[in-house]
Formats: C-alpha cells, structure tokens, sequence
C-alpha cells in the first residue's frame, strides 16, 4: 500500500474504513487509494524511485482486499437468501409434528408419548422404560428382537397395572441388547410444532408444544400434520 510516511509529510493521510455497505463504498475506496498512490509518485525520491515490483506488489494487494470485499458481500446476500428460503419452510411445519432429541415428554390428559431411538446394529430385546417426576418406575415395555436403524414406540399413558396416570412430564429411557449387555441409546420424541420464531442472529427456532423451543437443525423426522 503506498507509504504513510511520505502521505503524511503532505499533509495526506488514509480515510477512515467505513462500515457503510452502500454500493458506493467500494468505488470510493479505490478512488481514495488511486489518489494516494498518485501522490506518492509525484512526490517520491527521484533518486530511489518505487520499482515495477513494488507498484505491482501494491496493487496486487488492493485487488485482494477488494476481491475478499466483494466475496464477503456476496456471501452474506447468499446467506439472507438461504436463511429467508429456511424460514419460508420451517413455517409450512406449523401443526406437524417433528422428532427431536429429547428424553423428557409431556403427557397430557388423553393420549400418549411417541418417540424413537436409532440403533446401531439389531437386537434381540428393546426396552422402553417410563419414569415420572419422582423417579418412580410407572412403565416397562418389552419391544423384543428390533433391526438397526430407527426404531420407533408407543406409550398410551398407562402404567404396568393398565391404569391411566397423571398428565405431566415423564423421563423415557431405551436400552437395549441381550441380558446383562444391556446398553442406554439415545431417545427422540414427538412433538407439534405451535410456531416457529426467527432469530435475532440468523437461524430458525421451532416452537413446539409442552416442549419450548429448538433449532430448526436439530429435526430428526417431519411427520404428519397432527389433528386438533
């Protein structure tokens, strides 16, 4: 970039980087920089003039500042247009419900809990265990001989007696294996989506019933819509 030194002896001295992102800043740059560098030609030592490399070199580093300039604005338009294209379909969620890691679900007063866990090869016994606030076992279900991959159970909300139990939050648990090799996988529940919020900072948050709020990324599978 053309010497400081010497533009400052001339009373010249390089404009403030603007934060503006009108399209005029970047032609107002490179003015800036042309006039500077055309003052440090007239009033150089003629006895060591600036050599070809380094007027080249100088202008080889403006054009990468410039070419980094125009790669960010292009980035963050192609991120706006991504972010409003997420939002525009993260809406059509509304009213689906969607599976999401989660261990904790809400019973309600008629219905159940449905959720899933991934395995990673097949096992001859799942086990799906609910337990309510206090940590107290309420229900056992033995889904036998399950193949890898996704997995998907039922809780109808009633405990190992048949009996309906209180609405409100339940831990689910999944383990699965042969006995006494049993080990914990990774639970998933189903939820409907109520809403869905934009973030301040870029990103798609989804509102979800009983449940609050998650990344739109943390989606595992989009169901149908739900009723009521």
């Amino acid at each position: 970039m053309p010497d400081l030194g010497v533009l400052n002896d001339l009373g010249l001295t390089r404009p403030p980087e603007s934060t503006s992102s009108s399209p005029s800043s970047g032609a107002l740059q490179q003015e800036a920089f042309l006039e500077l560098m055309i003052a440090q030609f007239r009033n150089q030592d003629p006895f060591k003039p600036m050599e070809n490399g380094d007027f080249l070199g100088q202008l080889a580093q403006f054009g990468t500042v410039s070419g980094i300039e125009d790669l960010q604005n292009s980035f963050a338009s192609f991120a706006d247009s991504l972010y409003s294209d997420q939002a525009l379909q993260a809406s059509g969620l509304i009213g689906r419900d969607v599976l999401i890691p989660a261990s904790t679900g809400v019973l309600s007063g008629t219905g159940g809990i449905r959720g899933a866990t991934e395995l990673p090869t097949a096992t001859p016994s799942m086990l799906v265990q609910i337990t309510d606030a206090s940590g107290q076992l309420v229900r056992r279900m033995d889904l036998g001989v399950q193949e890898a991959g996704l997995n998907y159970f039922d809780w109808d909300g009633l405990n190992d007696l048949g009996q309906r139990v209180a609405p409100g939050a339940y831990q689910v648990e999944v383990v699965a294996g042969p006995d006494g090799m049993r080990e914990q996988m990774p639970v998933m529940l189903e939820a409907r989506v109520d809403s869905v919020t934009l973030g301040n900072v870029g990103g798609v948050l989804l509102n979800l019933d009983q449940l609050g709020e998650i990344p739109l990324a943390d989606v595992r599978r989009i169901g149908a819509a739900s009723g009521g």
